[in-house]
């Protein structure tokens, strides 16, 4: 009785699951912060690409 009672009180394992949650936590609001700034970016890249595009095309047009 007394090694289950000495069982029960223990909580070394206590602080290892708590921050294994806590980086668990962490990764996935990492996750989400970096998929929508990859999306954000890719947006920039391509409008940027769309005016380079019409710049090129109006520079070549007004060359001929």
């Amino acid at each position: 009785m007394k090694i289950l009672s000495n069982f029960l009180r223990e909580d070394d394992g206590q602080d290892l699951v708590e921050y294994s949650l806590l980086l668990g936590f962490v990764c996935l609001a990492s996750a989400a912060l970096f998929i929508s700034l990859g999306q954000g970016i890719g947006s920039v890249f391509s409008i940027g690409n769309v005016q380079i595009s019409s710049a090129a095309s109006a520079a070549n047009a007004g060359g001929s």
